[in-house]
């Protein structure tokens, strides 16, 4: 528990930017007429490969077992994310095809 503490205060500047990532992220999808959801989420797959890439990058780097964790969990996450926004990209393309 000790070295859990040691961490958060460690990397306590980490933190506090990733919740304030999280609300502004909140604020700006919000913001977002429901017609643009799908093509700004086709070029969002462009940068979370960026982050898939950095974070994989990160987590070959990192010295201790819980920034490993942290790195997998953003690679599972972003690879979630980007499988998702092709996945709604593909159905959306579909729609505009010509019927049989």
């Amino acid at each position: 528990m000790q070295e859990i503490l040691t961490f958060i205060s460690e990397h306590q500047l980490m933190f506090y930017m990733v919740v304030l990532m999280i609300f502004v992220g909140i604020e700006l999808i919000e913001k977002v007429p429901s017609v643009l959801h799908t093509p700004l989420m086709s070029g969002a797959n462009a940068i979370h490969g960026v982050v898939i890439i950095g974070a994989i990058i990160i987590m070959g780097q990192a010295d201790n077992i819980y920034a490993t964790i942290l790195g997998f969990i953003a690679v599972v996450l972003g690879t979630l994310n980007v499988v998702g926004g092709f996945v709604v990209t593909d159905r959306m393309l579909d729609m505009f095809k010509k019927k049989k």
